[in-house]
């Protein structure tokens, strides 16, 4: 196998998790990590056996094709322009960039050099939302007419040890966690055509009850409760919600109506997960699942399709244009709020390409 060489930039909490899931596929090869505090990627390469490497070093390495870079949100497009300008594909953490115009010139950038951009969230690769995907696809709900999309939690504070960046301007639960909400709804349901929201900030400072800052106050800059619809180009209209404000609830995290039967969508933060399906007349029936990557955490996934589409010349599936669709969407329910107006959406994109071969043993995903 022509192995891709893989450079990360970002040591942080879901490095982790990244480094963990990348030697699952065969054709990353990982040639270093770096970050701003060279001691925590240090630390972070000797966990997992690789080298630590300076940003700059990574940046020159000719080896090296795509760098992922797993910073925080307000330096994604920096770092993004500093990837494609030393002439190498950038696949980023969610969300693509804090805005729809900073996320946009990323894209031109990327189109502009011929290099790729990729982005997570990948989880909508997995084998309980390809399950999912499948079902739409063979038509068993009939005409899309509707869902609900829902987040709801008491805040990151609790157990994040540095949660500021969750309420600084890039974060907040709509660009925080809507990506894997969004991203899930357009594999399944095509492109965003209008949104309507509302947007609150319930508190003006939040108090970290997580170690090694308990007891302290940060200060809140964005929306931490919101609420929308979003009407899809194909006619069917979602209910989401999306907050750091709620106790607790019973909302599933994502639901389909269609005009022949409901379909229960796992937790898009996930890979795996429970499908459910329920005929009209019926009743709700749990799905064998029928992709892999349901049995574990395989963050990165998107990572391993972008390398292999790259050998074999096939658009990637985690890919800009989604990635990009979906930003401008997140950011249209703050626009929304602000104007007391429905705001149309101006990009659009494709659905990436349904997954159901393995790319663990090197196979080629078409």
């Amino acid at each position: 196998m022509d192995k891709v060489g893989i450079g990360i930039i970002g040591c942080g909490n879901i490095s982790g998790a990244y480094l963990k899931a990348m030697a699952s596929f065969p054709i990353l090869d990982i040639r270093g990590i770096a970050d701003l505090n060279h001691a925590l990627a240090e630390a972070k390469a000797s966990e997992f056996g690789v080298s630590a490497r300076s940003i700059t070093d990574l940046l020159a390495d000719p080896d090296i094709e795509i760098i992922v870079n797993l910073t925080i949100p307000k330096a994604h497009v920096e770092v993004g322009l500093r990837i494609l300008d030393a002439g190498k594909h950038a696949y980023s953490e969610k969300p693509l960039g804090i805005n729809f115009a900073e996320g946009k010139k990323l894209a031109d950038a990327a189109k502009a050099k011929g290099l790729r951009v990729g982005a997570a969230p990948d989880t909508f690769l997995g084998g309980g939302h390809q399950t999912a995907r499948t079902l739409v696809d063979q038509g068993v709900l009939g005409q899309p007419v509707g869902g609900t999309a829902t987040f709801m939690c008491p805040g990151h504070e609790r157990w994040h040890p540095n949660p500021d960046f969750y309420y600084e301007v890039g974060g907040g639960p709509m660009l925080d966690m809507g990506p894997y909400y969004l991203t899930g709804l357009v594999d399944l349901l095509g492109p965003v055509a209008q949104v309507a929201g509302f947007a609150i900030a319930p508190r003006k400072k939040r108090l970290i009850t997580s170690e090694p800052r308990n007891g302290e106050f940060i200060p809140v800059e964005v929306a931490t409760h919101v609420a929308g619809v979003m009407a899809f180009e194909n006619g069917a209209v979602v209910q989401v919600g999306m907050s750091f404000d709620v106790a607790g609830h019973k909302h599933l995290p994502l639901e389909v109506y269609g005009t022949e039967g409901t379909l229960i969508v796992p937790d898009p933060n996930h890979f795996g997960g429970e499908v459910q399906l329920l005929k009209k007349g019926g009743a709700f029936e749990v799905q064998d699942l029928s992709s892999p990557y349901a049995d574990g955490n395989y963050r990165s996934i998107g990572v391993a399709d972008l390398a292999h589409a790259i050998r074999s010349k096939r658009p990637h599936r985690a890919n800009g244009d989604l990635a990009l669709h979906v930003l401008e969407v997140m950011e249209a329910f703050q626009t929304a709020a602000g104007s007391g107006q429905t705001v149309a959406i101006t990009t659009r994109t494709a659905r990436p390409a349904a997954l159901s071969e393995s790319l663990v043993d090197g196979q080629l995903a078409r």
